[in-house]
């Protein structure tokens, strides 16, 4: 196959959240640290925190911090305090 015949990756749409303020509880659960969403999608989010705490490669993640909603992460990518998270079931 050559560059020109790759298949392109569909993505699933993501929505803008441009910085919100959510919350990581690390796997100890008792540190939680705030952070910035820049964008989330059904099935993951980009978020960026200004912590120099290395979040591991699994945490729960709390996008409303009134809610009691909490949704397990995986970190699939990482660039400096920048994450790629993918949501699990």
């Amino acid at each position: 196959m050559t560059v020109q015949e790759r298949l392109k990756v569909q993505r699933e749409p993501r929505r803008q959240i441009n910085g919100r303020s959510a919350h990581l509880i690390l796997s100890d659960g008792t540190t939680e640290l705030e952070c910035s969403v820049l964008d989330v999608a059904p099935g993951g989010a980009r978020i960026v925190t200004e912590a120099e705490l290395d979040v591991g490669d699994h945490f729960t993640f709390v996008l409303v911090a009134s809610h009691n909603r909490r949704q397990r992460c995986e970190v699939v990518w990482r660039r400096d305090k920048t994450f790629g998270v993918k949501f699990l079931m």
